[in-house]
């Protein structure tokens, strides 16, 4: 197959973006690059100055923000973390309730219950942009973060295609690929490949700190590459990790039995076990994994989200409208 996916809508809308930070603000600035009407709000003043220093829409009072959109029909993008996201809900409910909604919040199942909880499941569709650094705040914003990478969007049972069709679009739009997801699944798959490296990195941050000078002396590409995103502030780390505390814990556990038996092994005869086998393989499944382009799907037409959901499990992405 290679037709493109068919939609319901061909014209860019205006985009309101809820907090500036380095995901948010990175997709204030694609989408002005590609073309939208955008801007957005963030709560810190000198980081909404700093937008507008740059020459972005950016202001400090949410409800002008939000008024805004509902008189501009924007999509609002939610991006701030995730103990500001029920707060922030609550404003949009009082403001633009009628607005499609997304997020680029890294756990999608507690966002979707603090939608429902506010009354706007029925124009909200959940996004996860899978990029980012180690920095934090509006100076670290780029247009480019998202180029090639991969944009989760939700496809959950009573997801309607107008507001979809403007998420998928904001992320093509902003350079990604779009992987269809449930939000359950996002949060099991996330926990593995998000969650869990920010842990074991912090981990090995603090192992290798405890060998004092000598050991960050001799450190070299294995460590600075394990450790990356430990140089993330923390309270950022928490706000990524902990409301996806279910799954994490489960992956943990996994983690942890896979070290305890190495260590036994090495303890018994001298040998890692199965664990270096185990991460060879998983590392090979990660370098070979072959994108698939998702085509010949109708949004809207009967079985279209299951359509999505079982592509977007076998690895298949959508690159066009």
């Amino acid at each position: 197959m290679c037709q493109s996916v068919l939609v319901s809508i061909d014209e860019r809308g205006a985009v309101c973006v809820l907090g500036t930070g380095l995901i948010g603000g990175s997709v204030l600035r694609a989408a002005v690059d590609a073309g939208y009407e955008a801007f957005g709000y963030n709560r810190s003043a000198d980081g909404a100055q700093a937008a507008r220093l740059d020459g972005f829409d950016v202001s400090g009072d949410l409800p002008e923000v939000l008024s805004r959109a509902a008189a501009a029909d924007a999509l609002v993008v939610l991006a701030v973390p995730m103990p500001a996201v029920a707060p922030v809900l609550a404003e949009v409910a009082a403001y633009a309730p009628e607005c499609a909604l997304t997020d680029v919040v890294s756990v999608k199942g507690p966002v979707a219950d603090a939608v429902r909880k506010q009354g706007l499941e029925a124009r909200y569709v959940g996004g996860h942009p899978m990029a980012g650094t180690s920095e934090s705040g509006w100076a670290a914003t780029d247009p480019e973060l998202f180029r090639g990478a991969v944009w989760a969007v939700g496809v959950d049972e009573g997801t309607r295609v107008e507001p979809w069709s403007r998420v998928v679009r904001l992320a093509l739009d902003c350079g990604s690929v779009v992987v269809p997801v449930v939000a359950e699944e996002h949060d099991q798959a996330v926990a593995r490949i998000s969650h869990l490296p920010h842990v074991l990195a912090e981990a090995l941050a603090a192992a290798g700190a405890g060998g004092g000078e000598l050991a960050l002396g001799l450190a070299a590409g294995s460590f600075r590459d394990g450790t990356r995103v430990a140089g993330t502030a923390p309270d950022l780390v928490r706000a990524i990790c902990e409301p996806n505390a279910g799954a994490l814990e489960l992956v943990l556990d996994e983690t942890i039995e896979a070290l305890i038996a190495a260590r036994d092994a090495l303890r018994a005869d001298g040998t890692l076990g199965e664990v270096v086998e185990a991460g060879y393989r998983g590392r090979s499944a990660y370098d070979s994994r072959a994108q698939w382009e998702i085509t010949g799907v109708l949004p809207g037409a009967d079985g279209w989200l299951d359509e999505l959901r079982r592509a977007g499990r076998r690895g298949g992405v959508l690159r066009a409208l």
